[in-house]
């Protein structure tokens, strides 16, 4: 899966949302905001190819947690970004 285009990370009063842009997201009328670990990933995996394997791998390589923790919490940020309609297969 990837990121679909149109959507943009940015920063905003010093908090990290996604938002639609484009033609491609012109029905698309919120922002999401995302941790700094969310932001993190998402800017890691932009434009490129990724499943929840590879945030699980992405989080064990940064941070001190278990592969449990980690798949966990990668499974339900892609579930998460998935249902808000920021994917595509």
């Amino acid at each position: 899966m990837k990121i679909k285009k149109g959507f943009i990370l940015r920063t905003i009063c010093g908090q990290s949302v996604v938002s639609g842009e484009g033609l491609e997201q012109v029905n698309f009328s919120k922002l999401v905001s995302l941790n700094d670990t969310a932001a993190w990933l998402w800017s890691e995996v932009e434009g490129k190819d990724f499943d929840a394997s590879t945030l699980t791998a992405l989080l064990l390589d940064k941070y001190d947690v278990s592969e449990e923790v980690a798949s966990k919490d990668a499974a339900a940020l892609v579930d998460k970004w998935n249902s808000m309609g920021l994917l595509e297969a």
